[in-house]
């Protein structure tokens, strides 16, 4: 079964996929061009070539997001258990690798809350003030008024989980909704 954007496991998913795609590709350019050398015609050497390049084309858009994301793995299912309580009360994101100019910045929980946005991220030596300035702008740019908070700390995270309230149906507004949508399109 496939997984989709924000459910847990995504990441290791996407990867052999991702992998699996960038090897068929990269295996069909190297026949292509074995195939060149086993053939006599010139016009025939120049159409495998131009095949070839326009392989490479498809295999290069696989494999640009593999290399980007290769050490962002999904965390251990224990971390996933410790997260599945909090479903309950927020819309909860896993395995995300968000996107800006300045930074890929992984995201093992994001909580989308009607308080706000609060998510868990594991990249070392991020300028964490930098990076909230740049997706609230993107936020912003998108119509969406929630901020998000990074905590790259786990314990902080959790404890910040254990805070938060259960939300009020009532004053639901479709915030919650748009911000998950447009957290995941923000998505490698």
């Amino acid at each position: 079964m496939k997984k989709k954007k924000g459910q847990y496991g995504y990441r290791d998913g996407m990867r052999k996929m991702r992998l699996l795609i960038t090897a068929v590709l990269a295996a069909g350019v190297v026949a292509q061009l074995l195939a060149r050398l086993l053939t006599d015609s010139q016009a025939v050497k120049n159409i495998l070539t131009v095949m070839a390049v326009l392989t490479v084309l498809p295999m290069a858009n696989m494999a640009s997001p593999l290399l980007a994301s290769w050490r962002y793995r999904t965390p251990p299912e224990e971390f996933h258990q410790k997260a599945v309580p909090y479903e309950a009360f927020c819309e909860i994101l896993y395995d995300l690798i968000l996107t800006t100019k300045e930074y890929v910045m992984p995201m093992d929980v994001i909580a989308v809350h009607p308080q706000g946005i609060y998510a868990y991220c594991t990249a070392a030596n991020l300028d964490v003030a930098k990076a909230e300035k740049s997706l609230n702008a993107l936020l912003a740019a998108n119509r969406l008024e929630q901020k998000i908070k990074l905590i790259c700390e786990e314990k902080n995270f959790w404890r910040r989980m254990e805070s938060l309230k259960p939300a009020d149906g009532s004053r639901d507004d479709g915030t919650v909704e748009y911000a998950v949508s447009l957290l995941k399109s923000f998505s490698m």
